[in-house]
């Protein structure tokens, strides 16, 4: 959750290493041809949270009655934030649902700060394009603050004890507000990423060849 690979990571678990050590990013000191990784962004699945937040492009926030929707640029991602005073349960298997891409998340200001908790996230993902690893035991905390008119500040920490020992606290990002600007539809869709750039430009630059 750095700039800067390995810059700050707690130290992890026996099963938060496994998992890292199994991981094949295209990014970082640990780079392979992203033909030979195991990053399942390169086959247009979901990038879950938080990477979605390090990925550079834009979001907007949309208000509505008891809850905040936070809609992504990228894949069109609207993710949904409850600000209706809920909480979230102490088990997710009490939401009664399989684990989210992007998780469930509820929302309430302490002060001039909106925080978020979430949980329930799909072990699948990674944290960002490095491949550091999560569990389904993660909780999210991001911490949203606007310092002036045109920039909000965002804080998140990590506290997943099945992955690491500690919680993990990023680096603090920095969003400027683009009033003119427009999202944009930019969908990763299988039919252009899979059928035609994997095959035909990423996996022969990594040795593979599809047969």
């Amino acid at each position: 959750m750095s700039s800067r690979p390995g810059r700050d990571v707690p130290p992890m678990t026996p099963e938060g290493q496994a998992k890292f050590n199994a991981s094949k990013p295209g990014y970082g000191p640990r780079a392979v041809p992203p033909a030979t990784g195991n990053d399942i962004v390169g086959d247009c699945n979901p990038q879950g949270l938080p990477r979605i937040l390090f990925f550079p492009r834009p979001f907007e926030f949309i208000q509505t009655k008891g809850r905040l929707l936070q809609f992504f640029q990228w894949h069109r991602v609207l993710r949904e934030i409850w600000t209706d005073g809920r909480v979230l349960p102490k088990d997710p298997k009490d939401l009664d649902y399989l684990p989210r891409w992007y998780g469930y998340s509820a929302g309430k200001w302490e002060g001039d700060t909106f925080v978020v908790n979430s949980f329930d996230f799909d072990e699948r993902t990674w944290l960002d394009q490095y491949g550091y690893p999560h569990s389904d035991a993660m909780r999210l905390e991001e911490r949203y603050r606007r310092v002036d008119h045109n920039t909000l500040e965002l804080k998140i920490t990590v506290d997943d004890p099945k992955t690491y020992t500690k919680p993990w606290i990023s680096e603090t990002k920095m969003f400027k507000l683009e009033p003119k600007y427009e999202l944009l539809e930019e969908i990763c869709a299988p039919v252009d990423e899979v059928d035609e750039f994997n095959k035909r430009v990423r996996n022969p630059a990594g040795g593979v060849i599809d047969k």
